[in-house]
């Protein structure tokens, strides 16, 4: 039997603007912070609007350097539906360059890894396929800002 091979599409990018990071100090797997979520935009063929000024980035970030990201935010459509974005990953790189980003220096995307899973959901019958799709991104750390590229799983 031959399964069909998934294909991406390109729903939107995500411009994601953050307040300061707010340190909680060491946990059990790695220094902790949130990082605020307070606002940005969203443009796509599929998806376009704001982000709402809600949520936060919830980061561990490991002895090695990485950090995981667990983030909980939503989105206002340009025709006015609400969505909800819960997103996860994982960005590392060679120390240099993650110190870079960690300055806030502009640095190249593709010179650290940065992708992440997301799942979409509203209760807007416009927008019903967000609750059955699963979502693939790439992404990038600016200075107070990160920049998601978002894909749907075809």
């Amino acid at each position: 039997m031959d399964l069909p091979t998934p294909a991406l599409a390109h729903v939107c990018t995500l411009m994601v603007e953050l307040a300061d990071i707010r340190p909680m100090g060491a946990g059990r797997s790695g220094q902790r912070r949130i990082i605020p979520i307070i606002g940005g935009s969203v443009t796509g063929s599929e998806l376009s609007g704001r982000i709402l000024n809600v949520g936060a980035d919830w980061q561990t970030i490991f002895a090695n350097g990485m950090a995981e990201l667990d983030t909980r935010y939503a989105m206002e459509t340009h025709d006015g539906a609400i969505i909800e974005i819960i997103n996860y990953g994982y960005r590392h790189g060679s120390t240099e360059v993650i110190e870079a980003v960690a300055r806030g220096d502009e640095v190249d995307p593709k010179s650290y890894y940065m992708r992440t899973h997301a799942r979409l959901e509203t209760g807007d019958p416009r927008y019903d396929w967000v609750n059955k799709t699963l979502f693939v991104g790439t992404g990038a750390r600016n200075k107070s800002s990160v920049q998601v590229d978002l894909y749907a799983v075809r």
